[in-house]
């Protein structure tokens, strides 16, 4: 023993396959991503099937790569973990078997994680100083959740989205613009071209929960203005709409945020997930956090998309609190943040 704990993990909940070494939490020694992109852009988003078998094809190499880049052999790891949900259950069923049969053959612990609690955590990869409580803001592709981190993987939930998450919608207005997939990047470089209040779109409430976020009816709101201007035979500028959609969720996303700190007494507010790469994003709440005195924790864009550092991160905790997975460990799609 070296006197620290060096976790393999590995990640396979969407279109990347990555594995990674983490040591003790924070030091990455490794970091392995191989990216689907490309393959799924064609179809202007992620198709299952497909996914699962690029997943297969992958792995090992991804796997082989993250040991050779740590300089460490598997017998020399102190634990195996994966991503078991939320996610696309054929993806994940990769990732889990893999686990499950390489940690079984070294006779390794296997720690199941919470992909959303990975995301949370690739914050203490940079910024190691980050301790709980404090409140996080989760935006990604499919998910969107305003916590409080009681302590590390202990969470309430304040606040998630109602129907689209955040990320699916940023995928389907810029599929309704012309833009493409992956959405996310190409909304964020297309509105530092346009006019972020040349259009006014509705920001939603939604009854009887403050925190609670609804994307639905803005992704709505920019189908019919798109429809409209095709009906009228009126030009549009995309880059204008992709900035004043952008300019709707990022506002109510912020307001939610520095509301819900005052509230509750939160100093401390960390982002996580796909979408906290947003540059507008970023920019707000960093603009906001100084105006309101709080103490704002982002993760370089590398940490807020899927990898399988953040994994590392979130297992290493789980590990000292004790949590080990059985044999019989498997996909859940739907996996609930502090569900086990």
């Amino acid at each position: 023993m070296n006197g620290h704990t060096d976790i393999l993990a590995i990640e396979t909940s969407c279109d990347e396959t990555a594995a990674a070494v983490v040591r003790d939490g924070t030091h990455v020694l490794s970091n392995s991503i191989y990216t689907q992109i490309g393959m799924h852009t064609v179809y202007g988003g992620v198709v299952p099937e497909l996914a699962s078998r690029k997943h297969i094809e992958k792995i090992d190499y991804v796997i082989k790569a993250a040991l050779e880049e740590a300089g460490m052999s598997l017998e020399e790891t102190d634990a195996v973990a994966v991503t078991y949900g939320p996610g696309l259950v054929g993806a994940l069923l990769v990732g889990a078997a893999e686990a499950k049969a390489i940690a079984w053959a070294a006779g390794k612990p296997l720690i199941g994680v919470n992909h959303i609690e990975g995301h949370i955590c690739a914050n203490y990869i940079e910024h190691p100083e980050l301790k709980p409580p404090y409140l996080g803001l989760v935006v990604s592709g499919g998910h969107t959740h305003l916590i409080i981190v009681r302590d590390y993987a202990e969470f309430e939930i304040l606040g998630r989205t109602v129907d689209d998450a955040a990320g699916e919608a940023f995928d389907k207005v810029a599929r309704a613009i012309g833009l493409g997939y992956p959405g996310g990047p190409k909304i964020d470089a297309a509105a530092k071209k346009g006019n972020a209040s040349a259009i006014t779109f509705p920001k939603a409430k939604v009854n009887h929960s403050e925190y609670d976020f609804s994307f639905s009816g803005l992704k709505s709101a920019v189908l019919n203005y798109l429809n409209h201007a095709a009906m009228m035979h009126e030009e549009i500028c995309r880059e204008d709409v992709a900035a004043s959609f952008q300019r709707a969720v990022v506002e109510v996303l912020t307001e939610h945020t520095i509301r819900a700190a005052k509230e509750y007494g939160m100093s401390r507010i960390a982002l996580a997930g796909g979408v906290s790469a947003n540059s507008a994003l970023r920019d707000a709440m960093r603009g906001a956090a100084v105006k309101e005195g709080f103490e704002l924790f982002v993760p370089s864009p590398l940490y807020c998309t899927d990898n399988a550092a953040m994994i590392g991160a979130a297992a290493y905790h789980e590990y000292l609190r004790g949590t080990r997975s059985g044999w019989d460990l498997n996909a859940v799609p739907g996996l609930r943040l502090g569900e086990r």
